[in-house]
């Protein structure tokens, strides 16, 4: 339950981070409503897998950069991170488009902070009694 709620937590902060950020596009794989949150739900899907493992490692491998920059390395990072799903999600032949770099890094910047509201929002359905 609570993955599934994270999996539509990072969906519709994806949505909405396309609404603000002109640099962030989605291209679902048909035209009509039900391929475009399938579309997503996918892209949420993957970014979680990235972020997971992909990112995960990174972390962890540059953590004294983390403690050099005081945590701003983070931006740049998960920028790195959303342009990766970008490139896996084009390998589908649909999915997340990016212009740059930097609209990457500020695209990742505030999914991250749509994310983190909704979730501080929704929190009380995700804990376990």
């Amino acid at each position: 339950m609570r993955f599934l709620l994270r999996l539509i937590i990072n969906a519709f902060a994806l949505w909405l981070t396309t609404l603000i950020v002109s640099g962030v596009t989605v291209k679902p794989y048909d035209p009509g409503t039900l391929p475009t949150v399938l579309t997503y739900l996918l892209i949420a899907l993957i970014f979680g897998v990235v972020n997971a493992i992909v990112g995960t490692a990174i972390r962890i491998v540059a953590f004294p950069l983390y403690i050099l920059t005081l945590g701003l390395i983070s931006f740049i990072v998960n920028g790195l991170l959303l342009l990766l799903v970008a490139w896996i999600s084009s390998l589908m032949g649909f999915g997340l488009y990016i212009s740059g770099f930097w609209w990457g890094v500020l695209g990742a910047l505030v999914l991250g902070l749509i994310a983190w509201l909704l979730g501080l929002v929704l929190r009380p359905l995700t804990r376990r009694d």
